[in-house]
């Protein structure tokens, strides 16, 4: 139990599978997630009195199994997050150095875009693009990397503003180092572990977020299965199918709070500050 304590040992597992199973999700899905028979529509999980015992967790108002559809799901969250979040990773920390050390003109640029992309609403923004270019994979992920780049932006911008005033920035720069190299060499790295939490915390963030613009319609396109289509698809068989919309949100819940459980735990570890409580 102190291990368990000191370890977020259930988050991991939670994660783990959830990884394994978007991996390999053409190997270990029971059946074809977008295979319809209307034969066996909404028919009950396993364990229910009237199941046909040919779906572990049933069938939806199409007869596709609801646990191939899951499987296949978390594969599509795992795509979108890791791209989506990379990109802003990527973009925000490089705007966020650039901001931080050079100030001035470009400083105030840079964090005037970030708070023009923190004002518009991300749901209204999404719902246009999806309306003008149509729905779309590439879409929904620059959608989603649009919405995180500002975050990462104005953290990494505040850690520089601190960074760049110690003394081995200073020594760097009568050395002779570039500005490139001082940034991506001896400012990137404090700001590193700050990038490790945010990102953590976040990824549970781009999952909820994609999980509500397919449950709005403006996600990806059918018939490729997500989570959130899924429980969109669900909740008018609520009453008579629940286990159409109920298991697809059990793995949103998990998936979000485990990466929120890791992202607290890191923070913890990472941070001197909170180590010395």
């Amino acid at each position: 139990m102190r291990w368990m304590r000191h370890w977020p040992v259930l988050p991991l597992v939670i994660l783990g599978v959830f990884v394994l199973a978007a991996v390999f999700a053409p190997v270990i899905s029971p059946h074809d997630p977008v295979q319809t028979s209307l034969r066996d529509r909404n028919d009950e999980p396993v364990w229910m009195a009237e199941s046909s015992g040919k779906f572990i967790l049933g069938a939806d108002f199409l007869g596709r199994d609801v646990l191939s559809r899951v499987i296949h799901g978390a594969r599509v969250s795992l795509i979108i997050a890791t791209v989506a979040l990379s990109t802003g990773i990527v973009v925000g920390t490089t705007l966020g150095l650039v901001a931080g050390y050079f100030g001035g003109n470009v400083d105030e640029i840079i964090i005037r875009l970030a708070d023009v992309s923190a004002a518009i609403p991300f749901l209204l923004l999404a719902l246009i693009a999806v309306l003008v270019f149509g729905q779309s994979f590439f879409l929904i992920i620059m959608i989603l990397a649009y919405g995180t780049w500002s975050g990462f932006a104005r953290q990494v911008r505040g850690l520089t503003l601190s960074l760049k005033t110690t003394e081995y920035v200073a020594l760097a720069k009568v050395a002779g180092a570039s500005s490139g190299r001082i940034l991506f060499r001896h400012i990137l790295p404090g700001v590193a572990n700050t990038l490790i939490v945010i990102g953590t915390l976040g990824v549970g963030s781009l999952i909820l977020s994609e999980a509500i613009l397919s449950f709005l319609g403006a996600g990806i396109p059918p018939p490729t299965p997500t989570w959130g289509t899924m429980v969109a698809d669900g909740r008018t068989y609520l009453a008579s199918a629940w286990w159409v919309a109920f298991f697809p949100g059990m793995a949103i819940f998990l998936t979000v709070i485990a990466l929120n459980f890791t992202g607290d735990w890191l923070r913890d570890r990472l941070d001197p500050r909170l180590r010395q409580l």
